[in-house]
């Protein structure tokens, strides 16, 4: 699983120009089982996507093609995590920590 977390680095009004992109980049990957959750930042600077079902090369390449990021008014931070525990309602999204080498 990754947190996505955007970072504006373009004024808003470009960010405001940009966001029905945004969101149309976001319904195909909310389509396609990839996004899981999604929202912006309070203060506004940013947004915060929850990903599931793709490695960190595949989450790399999605980024990249974010109308924000191809506009240069948005930087990603992805960071990676095992989700471990979830609410019951998120039970598939569960991972098993993987084994320690010996």
């Amino acid at each position: 699983m990754f947190v996505l977390e955007l970072t504006y680095t373009g004024p808003l009004e470009r960010v405001d120009e940009l966001l029905a992109d945004h969101v149309a980049w976001l319904d195909g990957h909310y389509a396609s089982g990839l996004f899981l959750a999604s929202g912006r930042k309070e203060p506004r600077d940013g947004g915060i996507i929850l990903a599931d079902g793709a490695d960190r090369a595949r989450i790399e390449e999605v980024t990249a093609t974010d109308p924000f990021v191809m506009a240069g008014v948005c930087a990603y931070r992805v960071t990676e995590f095992i989700a471990t525990r979830t609410a019951p309602e998120l039970a598939r999204y569960r991972r098993p920590l993987p084994a320690a080498p010996h």
